[in-house]
């Protein structure tokens, strides 16, 4: 793992980008993120104390922040980072931030990711990734620039919906152009990685609610305890550390699009809470007997069978047809092999530009390969295979064993003989199997999140 110093990976010919804030109380650190960082950004800002971060902001424009979760004073109980994330989101809302945390706090920026945080880096950390993770928050307030720039018309930006050319999909988009301009609440099925969110977004761009937002909110991320709280809001007083009122995602939604995702992982218990809300259009905040009206446009999404859910009693029916009015497939892509070559070409001149390469291309060996793989893990399996191999290659052209998609297949797996073995395999296989997901991952190992990110780090997963 490389801390301090600069990855001997990296290409001495990455062009700069603009301009990065660090704030970190740890000196060595901040030595560490310039020297690192110097050769990634035109302008690298370190500062050892978040009660900078107001005057820097008033005279800097920058990029991204790379923000610490916990300082040696400020607000107590471990909530620093959040604290500093959301002064940042009042100055400059659509400012990137990545979070920087420990192992201990991985609940924490989980949280800031909510609160707007564009993503996290886990100390002690990897060099590569972390300018990767940094680039991609970066572009993101490239991208926003740019689409400012442009007349839109006040209309939300572009969902990056990428259509193709097969049958099927050309059906899909017929269909979703037909029943986005209406209110009618609408499901999203199919396999992980098929771009579920990216055409609840496409709906939201195409509605009569596109001058407003759209709250995307994972089920399967939010606990139980704080399932009404972060859904209906909350009052101040209601429960320890509600300081402030607080609306919930219903109430920020309004007037725009709700997008539930993983609507399948909704505990049988609190399905009725949501039912609740969905007939009555209206939320009580917790603490609250008062309702208070919502208007937004439902579209939610999960990869599970909810009508087998429904036999087997682990799913409301009349929940399933609240949000059921219409029912849309993603079809895998293994389904749609006409689209491989396209989403791959439209990724591979997204990461060149991302990360400052040149212009590439692929081998016809190279497309025989992709439209050959199976996909399991869909579009997002595409796009981090095509990803890794821009990082990794520096040519023109990208061939089959550039692309690198046959590494470890074929292997004969390893017989299992100690405990360890048995527990490092079965805690990667659930969360290949949930998708990273480490709320079902714990819950499927029957032992607390922290004891599974405990487990992750002593095995290096």
């Amino acid at each position: 793992m490389t801390i301090f110093g600069h990855s001997r990976n990296r290409d001495k010919t990455m062009s700069k980008r603009g301009t990065i804030l660090v704030v970190d109380d740890n000196k060595a650190i901040l030595t560490a993120m310039k020297m690192l960082l110097e050769s990634v950004f035109k302008k690298t800002i370190v500062i050892s104390s978040p009660e900078q971060i107001k005057a820097v902001l008033r005279k800097e424009t920058p990029d991204v922040v790379l923000l610490d979760m916990n300082f040696k004073a400020g607000v107590n109980n471990g909530n620093e980072g959040l604290f500093w994330l959301s002064e940042v989101k009042k100055l400059k809302p659509a400012l990137p931030v990545v979070l920087f945390t420990a192992y201990a706090d991985i609940d924490l920026a989980v949280k800031g990711i909510k609160e707007g945080a564009a993503d996290f880096v886990v100390k002690p950390w990897d060099n590569d990734k972390l300018v990767q993770t940094l680039l991609k928050a970066a572009a993101l307030e490239d991208n926003r620039k740019e689409k400012k720039n442009k007349d839109s018309a006040h209309i939300a930006a572009s969902s990056g919906m990428i259509w193709g050319e097969s049958k099927v999909m050309l059906q899909l988009k017929a269909l979703i152009e037909k029943v986005a301009i209406t209110d009618a609440n609408i499901l999203i099925t199919g396999e992980n990685g098929t771009g579920k969110e990216m055409l609840a977004r496409e709906i939201h761009a195409l509605s009569k609610r596109n001058r407003k937002v759209m709250i995307p909110v994972d089920m399967g991320a939010i606990t139980e305890s704080l399932f009404e709280s972060e859904l209906f809001g909350h009052v101040k007083g209601a429960f320890t550390d509600a300081n402030t009122d607080r609306p919930g995602k219903f109430e920020a939604a309004n007037e725009g699009t709700l997008f539930l995702d993983e609507i399948g992982n909704l505990p049988y218990h609190l399905q009725a809470k949501l039912l609740t809300v969905l007939q009555s259009r209206s939320v009580v905040r917790v603490g609250s007997n008062k309702p208070v009206p919502v208007d937004i446009r439902l579209i939610c999404a999960t990869n599970r069978d909810l009508e087998e859910m429904v036999v087997a009693n682990h799913f409301r029916e009349d929940l399933l047809y609240r949000i059921n009015t219409i029912h849309v497939r993603i079809p895998s892509l293994r389904e749609r092999p006409e689209d491989i070559i396209r989403l791959a070409e439209v990724f591979l001149s997204q990461y060149c530009t991302i990360y400052g390469k040149q212009e590439m291309q692929f081998t016809n060996e190279a497309k025989e390969s992709l439209k050959q793989h199976p996909w399991y893990g869909n579009i997002r399996e595409l796009e981090h295979a095509i990803e890794k191999a821009v990082i990794i290659n520096d040519g023109r052209e990208l061939d089959r064993v550039a692309i690198d998609l046959n590494k470890g297949k074929g292997k004969v797996e390893k017989e299992i003989t100690t405990l360890e073995e048995m527990e490092y395999k079965m805690i990667k296989e659930s969360i290949d199997k949930f998708d990273g997901n480490m709320s079902l991952v714990a819950q499927q190992l029957g032992i607390s999140r922290q004891t599974l990110y405990n487990k992750i780090k002593r095995y290096e997963l």
